[in-house]
């Protein structure tokens, strides 16, 4: 597995596999590169280089006790792109990644991605504001994470059929989902709650306003994670070229449940440009 070295010296694990146009998958919270094993051979049979990174903290990378603020972040990522001289890239984010790249993308700009996928981001923002008066309040916040600080373990498990909706007849493997509690144990502890706090207080409405590419938000109705309301659609209504796509039946983790429509769907947006509307 290859690495290498951000700005402040910390070594980061990549894979990177295939050739042509790339896509940079950038990871959810508490997760690795593995996440995306119902993405990867698809794109790269259909003929585009496929870049995927574990961030510091997560699994092959390796663990600072500093970083995890969105600063430092999202110049990984542009240390990745720059390290990988990646250019005309499509990012594709899930859930706390798309927040990652959000903040990349208004920090360096877009001279390097052309498009962006927010896959159930957790975008524009979840605390309560004024423009998000339907947010989490703060005592929402503390108990989720005074939850996740007393039992990361019986906090994650808790949320495991919620997760991939399986309420709703969405047929999940029990070995899905213990692997993917796995990876999140598999992220050091204390970035698992420095992340998970910056992720329930991050604010990205000014950021996504300014985009000036093309961009695909995929989100699930049933996504008890980044609720549809405070999340999806509240984005898809602030960037000013966006195509939205919501899955009556799916949750956060829709990149399994639904995989053969969010891969099509995502396909058909780079196809097109990011132009295509039907």
């Amino acid at each position: 597995m290859p690495f290498f070295s951000t700005a402040d010296g910390t070594r980061l694990a990549y894979e990177d596999y295939g050739t042509g146009s790339p896509i940079v998958f950038v990871a959810g919270w508490s997760l690795s590169a593995d996440m995306w094993e119902y993405q990867l051979p698809r794109f790269v049979d259909e003929g585009y280089r496929c870049v995927l990174l574990d961030r510091r903290g997560h699994a092959r990378s390796e663990r600072p006790s500093t970083g995890y603020d969105l600063d430092t972040l999202s110049a990984d990522i542009a240390a990745l792109l720059e390290h990988l001289d990646l250019r005309e890239v499509t990012l594709v984010a899930h859930s706390f990644g798309g927040v990652e790249s959000a903040h990349y993308l208004g920090a360096y700009g877009t001279e390097r991605v052309s498009r962006a996928v927010f896959l159930a981001a957790c975008l524009p923002s979840m605390r309560r504001s004024e423009a998000n008066p339907d947010g989490l309040p703060q005592e929402a916040i503390d108990a989720t994470m005074a939850s996740l600080r007393a039992d990361r373990t019986r906090w994650l498990y808790n949320g495991g059929q919620a997760y991939f909706a399986t309420q709703l007849g969405n047929t999940v493997m029990p070995a899905m989902i213990e692997d993917t509690i796995r990876q999140c144990m598999n992220t050091a502890p204390m970035a698992a709650i420095w992340l998970q706090q910056v992720n329930l207080n991050a604010a990205h409405e000014d950021d996504l306003a300014k985009l000036d590419i093309p961009v695909l938000v995929l989100h699930g109705a049933a996504d008890a994670s980044a609720p549809v309301h405070l999340t999806g659609r509240r984005t898809a209504a602030v960037i000013p070229n966006c195509v939205y796509r919501e899955y009556p039946r799916a949750g956060h983790g829709l990149y399994v449940t639904h995989a053969d429509a969010v891969n099509a769907d995502i396909l058909n947006f780079i196809r097109t440009g990011g132009t295509a509307k039907g």
